[in-house]
């Protein structure tokens, strides 16, 4: 469970159990048939919305293609009704794993792909599968009738019953929701959606993690579809498949906000009683005013409320400060290789773009408990080496061993748990997640339980000195407490060796001073560093050797003095200048 997740889960519980009794009260009064419709119809899409959310919302990549899990959950009931006359009681858990099944068949490829290419490239799975049945003679499919067992095939005389029904569905999927958004299941999506490569740097096997989610997400709409197909008594392709299913759930969760269960509720309570309605008064008139209806919705959030109603609201009127975590067991510090130790052995590794030679048989050693600082001018292949080193980039030839473990071919994820802890040039953060969050993600990472992960995590704020501002947002802090806060991840994975990437880019003197101190007390700890800068004046009182790189060769290594007296360090970095001023 997350930091606040039993104390949040307890609360949103509550106001969603009274919502569903609200509902259902209100429900009981209508005795209009086509109104008590759209009464079962809200939860059925808000559900549809829940499992497009538990992904897309969450994990930031943005799917076109949930009509195909929630057709296969519509023709799965359906046909084993057909054929089988099986109990929608049993079709839809059928459906379910049939919709699961579908989104790991689905993902195997299409995860490959980011951005918009992953988005339409999800377009295609449904089309597809409306091409097929349509082919196969599946047009239009009716449910045979079982009106002498009501309950058993949901077949109900009373509307009302019904509308019951889809809001028992509601109510599970708002549970696994819940669950999800509160769990460390929820933080490792939020973190990959807010920056992928810093999730893979903090331990996590972001793949595994966006499966997890569109699995989850696949039964859902599923069970949505599968309902769907029990209110309409009837299926056709075009009405479960159409790329019209995928974007409502899409429009429902963006207009309530993304990232949250309570967005697709409040996209689905408002939007589609509005559309359903429009479209009985006015649809002779306007032939197609849903889509006009979720068309002006849409325009109208990005203007008003890009990141939808939820957080507009909450974050201008209920933002109460997050109370302070519980203290939690702090695990043992790591133990670290023996001080003079080769930790970290780089032997001719080298990478080639095109025409350009980034890094070029690049060698050296780093002994533990050591600070090697790499310094050269920009462009000289500096941060290349590092995301050779991290498995961010594939080396083309050489070696990089980590004690005994090689780490050249090693995924980003399983480089952290190998002992590298890394930074990034640009402070890559989680801004809506709190600084402790940010950093709990590492102890996830690691592998270590809810409790070891807290405790991990705030053994590494204070190490940088960020305790006492653990409970707040990420994205209100300043660049130098996101440098620490970034430091602090690093940290609390356990690591053996840190990569520190311009670590003091942006601080003034003062700040420099500050991480420099939390720099060293590390390095007296035992850890080991290598760390790139271009503030020379704080890379000589932290270092214990320079590497200089340029045109990515190694120009010059040695100790910093040396480095800085070297005739080719001062022609291709350091300028005359500079060593004039050293000297005066």
């Amino acid at each position: 469970m997350r930091i606040g997740g039993a104390r949040r889960l307890r609360r949103d519980a509550a106001v969603a159990a009274v919502l569903v009794a609200l509902y259902a009260l209100g429900a009981a009064l209508v005795h209009n048939s086509y109104y008590q419709l759209i009464l079962t119809l809200v939860p059925v899409w808000a559900v549809l919305g829940l499992g497009w959310n538990l992904f897309s919302g969450m994990s930031g990549l943005v799917s076109f293609g949930h009509a195909a899990f929630f057709g296969i959950g519509a023709y799965v009931v359906t046909l084993a009704l057909v054929y089988w006359h099986l109990t929608p009681w049993l079709g839809i858990p059928l459906g379910m794993a049939a919709g699961a099944g579908a989104a790991l068949l689905i993902g195997l490829p299409t995860f490959r792909l980011r951005g918009h290419y992953f988005a339409l490239s999800m377009l295609a799975y449904p089309l597809a599968i409306l091409y097929v049945l349509e082919y196969l003679g599946f047009q239009e499919v009716p449910l045979p009738m079982h009106r002498e067992h009501p309950a058993l095939y949901l077949q109900f005389a009373a509307p009302l019953t019904m509308t019951l029904v889809a809001l028992g569905l509601f109510v599970l999927a708002m549970i696994a929701g819940l669950l999800v958004e509160n769990s460390r299941f929820g933080l490792a999506l939020l973190a990959v959606r807010q920056n992928e490569l810093a999730a893979e740097a903090a331990g996590l096997d972001t793949w595994r993690w966006k499966m997890r989610g569109l699995v989850a997400s696949g039964a859902i709409a599923a069970a949505a579809g599968g309902l769907y197909a029990c209110v309409l008594l009837v299926v056709t392709p075009d009405a479960v498949f159409n790329v019209v299913v995928s974007a409502q759930a899409l429009v429902l969760t963006l207009f309530g906000g993304v990232g949250t269960v309570w967005g697709p509720v409040i996209g689905a309570a408002v939007l589609i009683p509005l559309a359903e309605t429009l479209n009985a008064k006015l649809g002779s008139i306007i032939p197609g005013i849903q889509g006009v209806v979720y068309g002006i919705a849409i325009i109208g959030i990005m203007l008003a409320a890009p990141e939808g109603l939820f957080w507009t609201f909450r974050d201008r009127f209920f933002r109460p400060a997050p109370p302070p975590p519980a203290p939690a067991p702090r695990p043992a510090p790591a133990a670290m290789p023996p001080r003079g130790q080769v930790l970290l052995d780089v032997r001719d590794i080298s990478k080639t773009f095109g025409g350009l030679r980034a890094v070029q048989e690049v060698s050296f050693q780093l002994q533990a408990g050591e600070i090697l600082g790499i310094i050269g001018p920009n462009g000289a292949g500096k941060t290349t080496l590092f995301n050779l080193l991290c498995g961010v980039i594939a080396a083309d030839t050489g070696s990089a061993r980590l004690g005994e473990v090689e780490l050249r071919g090693q995924k980003v994820h399983r480089v952290a748990r190998l002992g590298v802890g890394r930074t990034f040039q640009v402070v890559r953060s989680f801004p809506r997640l709190s600084l402790l969050e940010n950093v709990i993600v590492a102890g996830y990472g690691a592998g270590l339980s809810d409790t070891n992960a807290a405790g991990a995590a705030e053994a590494a704020l204070e190490a940088v000195g960020l305790a006492d501002r653990a409970a707040r947002p990420a994205g209100g802090l300043t660049n130098k407490d996101l440098r620490l806060m970034e430091l602090a991840r690093a940290l609390a994975g356990a690591p053996r060796l840190l990569l520190l990437d311009e670590t003091l880019a942006g601080l003034g003197r003062e700040e420099c001073d500050e991480l420099l101190a939390v720099l060293r007390r590390l390095r007296d700890g035992g850890m080991s560093i290598v760390i790139i800068e271009h503030t020379m004046h704080a890379m000589l009182r932290l270092a214990d050797r320079f590497l200089v790189l340029d045109h990515g060769r190694v120009l010059a290594e040695g100790p910093p003095r040396a480095v800085m007296e070297n005739p080719a360090v001062i022609e291709a970095y350091l300028g005359s200048k500079f060593l004039a001023r050293q000297n005066a």
